[in-house]
C-alpha cells in the first residue's frame, strides 16, 4: 500500500488555521500524533472561542436581564450581541426569532412540545425521513403515542438520496408538518432543501429543518430556504457544548405556549396565573448558558472570517479525496451518495471487522473516528447494517490526515486478516 502525497489547492492556509486549535497540536499517545476525524459528533474549538468565554468569566461574569449594575449590563449586552451575530449568520433579520436552547435536540423537542401539542390532533400527519437522527424521530413518536398523530417516512434510495417520488406521494396526504435533515450525519447527503420546502408549502405544510450538520459546513440562509423552523447546535461549529439555536418565524413562535416555566420567561406572575414574556425570552426560562452563547457568537465570527463558501469548498476537496482513497482499500463498502451530493462525511462497513474494532485499532495510531449507529438506527436497518465506521472532516483537516486514515485501515486489515 502506497501513501499518496496530495497537493490539491485549498481555499485558505490550513497550517495557520490548525494553529488556532490547541488540541490538534497534542499527541494522542506518546509519540503518536492526533488525527481528529470525528467533527460530525463535535468539532474542536479555536482559541478565539476559548478566550472569549474565558474573558467573560474573568471580566464580565454576572446574570443577565436582571441587574442594573455594570457587570450585569455588560453580560446582557454580550449575550444579546451573540444572538444578533447568529441571526445574521443564518440570514435572519429579526433576532427575536432566534431562541437559545441547549442543542439541536432540545430545539426540535421545543417545537414538538410547544407547537405540536397545540396544533396537532388525532390523525394529523407529520412527515419525516428514513435518514433522520433520533432527535428528529423520537420527539414525534412520543407525540404520536400521546396524541394519536400519524407518522410517515420519506424513503431513502440505495445510493443514499431521498426518494422524491415518495416525498410527493406523502405530500398528497396533506401533512401538517414536514421535518427533515439538511445534511445526513451518516450518509453526508445534502438534501435539496429549498425545493422540498417549496413543495411542502404548496401542500399546506410547515417545515422544520434539522440543520445540525449543515450550518457548520456550508452557507445557510433561512429566508432563502423558506424554513418555518430550523435547529442547530453550537458544539458542531467550533462553539461550546450546551448551546443550540431554534429559529422560528415570529408569527409561529408568538402562537406557541412556553416550553418551560420559571424565571425570565414571564412578564407577570400572580398566585392565580401568569403572563408570558415577549419573544425570545418566553422560551428561555431560567439563567441561560451565558458564556456558551458568547462562545457561540465568537465561533460565528471565526467562521464568518474564513468564509462559509471557502469551508464548503475545502471540505468538498477533502471528501472527494477521501472517497477516492477509501475505495482503494479491499473490503471497504461506503454508504451514501457521491462526493458531489454530500458533505464531509464518509461512513463505511469493513468486511469481517466490526466497526468498534475498526475504531479501536485506528485509535492506537491516534486516528479518532466514530463507530456505531450514530443515533440513526432506522437508517442502518434500511441498509441492513448493525453499525458503521464514520470518518468526518472539517475546516482543519488535511489530505495528509486522509492518507493516515487509509494507512490505518490497511493495518486494521492486516490485524484481522
Amino acid at each position: 500500500m502506497s501513501v499518496k502525497t496530495e497537493v490539491r489547492p485549498v481555499p485558505f492556509d490550513i497550517s495557520r488555521i490548525r494553529q488556532d486549535f490547541p488540541i490538534l497540536a497534542q499527541k494522542a499517545y506518546p509519540g503518536v500524533s492526533l488525527v481528529y476525524l470525528d467533527s460530525t459528533a463535535t468539532s474542536q474549538k479555536p482559541m478565539q472561542v476559548i478566550e472569549a468565554m474565558d474573558r467573560f468569566y474573568q471580566q464580565s461574569n454576572a446574570n443577565i436581564h436582571r441587574g442594573i449594575h455594570k457587570l450585569a449590563e455588560e453580560a446582557t449586552a454580550a449575550y444579546e450581541a451573540a444572538r444578533l451575530k447568529i441571526a445574521r449568520f443564518i440570514g435572519v433579520d429579526n433576532p427575536r426569532e432566534i431562541i437559545f436552547t441547549r442543542n439541536t435536540t432540545e430545539a426540535i423537542n421545543l417545537v414538538a412540545y410547544s407547537w405540536g401539542r397545540i396544533q396537532l390532533s388525532t390523525g394529523d400527519l407529520v412527515l419525516l425521513t428514513e435518514m433522520e437522527h433520533h432527535s428528529n424521530i423520537v420527539p414525534w413518536q412520543i407525540l404520536a403515542q400521546e396524541r394519536g398523530i400519524r407518522l410517515e417516512y420519506i424513503s431513502v434510495t440505495p445510493d443514499g438520496l431521498l426518494d422524491q417520488e415518495s416525498y410527493i406521494y406523502f405530500l398528497q396526504q396533506n401533512p401538517k408538518l414536514v421535518a427533515f435533515t439538511h445534511m445526513s450525519n451518516v450518509l453526508g447527503t445534502i438534501n435539496p432543501v429549498k425545493q422540498m420546502v417549496e413543495a411542502a408549502h404548496r401542500a399546506g405544510a410547515l417545515v422544520l429543518i434539522d440543520a445540525a450538520q449543515s450550518v457548520p459546513h456550508l452557507p445557510v440562509d433561512v429566508r432563502d430556504l423558506g424554513a418555518d423552523f430550523l435547529a442547530f447546535s453550537g458544539h458542531k461549529m467550533c462553539g461550546p457544548t450546551g448551546i443550540g439555536i431554534l429559529y422560528g418565524r415570529q408569527k409561529l413562535l408568538e402562537q406557541m405556549p412556553p416550553f418551560l416555566g420559571g424565571g425570565d420567561m414571564i412578564r407577570k406572575v400572580q398566585l392565580s396565573g401568569y403572563l408570558p414574556n415577549e419573544l425570545p425570552y418566553k422560551f428561555e426560562a431560567g439563567t441561560p448558558a451565558i458564556a456558551e452563547a458568547i462562545g457561540l457568537g465568537a465561533a460565528v465570527d471565526y467562521l464568518s472570517a474564513l468564509g462559509m463558501e471557502n469551508i464548503q469548498a475545502h471540505e468538498h476537496e477533502i471528501i472527494t479525496y477521501a472517497i477516492e482513497r477509501l475505495e482503494e482499500v479491499p473490503g471497504i463498502h461506503l454508504i451514501g451518495p457521491s462526493a458531489d451530493q454530500k458533505g464531509g462525511v464518509a461512513s463505511f462497513a469493513f468486511d469481517g471487522v466490526h466497526p468498534h474494532d475498526v475504531a479501536q485499532v485506528l485509535d492506537r495510531f491516534g486516528i479518532a473516528v466514530r463507530a456505531g449507529h450514530h443515533c440513526a438506527m432506522p437508517l442502518h436497518e434500511k441498509f441492513r447494517l448493525p453499525a458503521t465506521t464514520r470518518a468526518s472532516f472539517y475546516l482543519y483537516n488535511t489530505f495528509q490526515e486522509v492518507d493516515a486514515l487509509i494507512e490505518g485501515l490497511y493495518k486494521v486489515k492486516s490485524i484481522f486478516g
